[in-house]
């Protein structure tokens, strides 16, 4: 197969396809249409599509769509991209999605760290059961900072394994 031959898409394999992942993203804890939409964003083959587009892909309403790519934006899942000389938006999902996501979650931890830690001081400190559990929290969120970090590095090295052999502009 050459670089210019791309293999035929089943889209009826690919609407099966994001069914079943929107299932197990809901599974996972995900809103139900916010994993539907992810799953058609990550499944189209430029992994952008207009609001119109997933209404009409996945029949459900421009409501819903409204609600689930808001939740999707709020999390860092997915992007908005307005096309120039036009007023509608464009849903986007960048190959490294999850990347993007985690990171945002990283600044949530840092958050909720500063979080509970101001409420150690305010039960009584490490000397009350509320304290030590605060404590204890504050310590998992230290620990896994830490561990993102370095996750942070190694998944750039990885990365870059992977997509190396990928044609240019993949």
């Amino acid at each position: 197969m050459t670089a210019a031959r791309r293999p035929a898409r089943d889209e009826q394999a690919v609407s099966s396809y994001v069914e079943r992942l929107g299932d197990t993203l809901t599974d996972a804890g995900m809103p139900r249409l916010a994993s539907r939409v992810f799953a058609q964003l990550l499944a189209d083959d430029d992994g952008r599509m207009t609001a119109a587009e997933l209404t009409d892909r996945l029949e459900v309403s421009p409501a819903a769509i409204s609600g689930a790519v808001r939740y999707l934006t709020q999390t860092a899942l997915i992007g908005k991209e307005r096309t120039r000389g036009s007023r509608r938006d464009v849903y986007v999902v960048q190959a490294d999605a999850w990347h993007g996501a985690m990171l945002s979650r990283d600044r949530v931890l840092a958050q909720l760290e500063a979080g509970m830690r101001s409420g150690v001081d305010a039960v009584g400190g490490t000397a009350t059961p509320a304290g030590r559990r605060l404590q204890l929290s504050v310590a998992f969120l230290e620990f896994l900072a830490e561990r993102l970090g370095a996750l942070e590095d190694e998944w750039s090295e990885r990365r870059s394994q992977i997509t190396d052999s990928w044609p240019a502009g993949a």
